[in-house]
């Protein structure tokens, strides 16, 4: 029983990366030209909301640790 439950989970685990194959081979294909143009129009056209560009305002930036000040 135990060969046979591996035997089940491995059939499935083809069944879905068949299926998998499946939908990646009906995807539209483009040139890797094409699709380099496409994103670097599209980087171009949000060049003023890239965080890694312009940066992030220090007052909007949760990541950012907590300063804390002590008076003497």
């Amino acid at each position: 029983i135990k060969g046979e439950t591996h035997i089940i989970q491995y059939m499935n685990a083809m069944q879905h990366l068949m299926e998998q194959l499946k939908l990646e081979a009906n995807m539209e294909k483009i040139k890797v030209f094409q699709a380099a143009a496409e994103l670097q129009e599209y980087s171009m056209q949000n060049v003023c909301r890239d965080a890694l560009l312009v940066g992030i305002p220090a007052r909007s930036n949760r990541f950012q640790k907590p300063r804390f000040c002590a008076l003497s």
